[in-house]
């Protein structure tokens, strides 16, 4: 069942996957060393793959149905 603004429940179960994705993201950059593994490398592709991949899929997705 769609709302007004045109989303369904799969739309916000990818937008909940993606907030989730992007705090994880957020609490890997905060954690010390500065210059680990978390902040460097983890981070930066958790917060890229969130906001860039999750969050247009929950806008865009539209499941057909026949």
């Amino acid at each position: 069942m769609r709302n007004q603004s045109g989303l369904n429940k799969n739309n916000y179960a990818i937008f909940g996957v993606a907030l989730l994705v992007l705090l994880v993201g957020y609490w890997a950059l905060a954690q010390p060393p500065v210059n680990g593994f978390l902040s460097l490398t983890l981070a930066p592709i958790l917060l890229v793959f969130g906001y860039c991949v999750l969050v247009p899929l929950a806008i865009l997705y539209n499941k057909r149905t026949p």
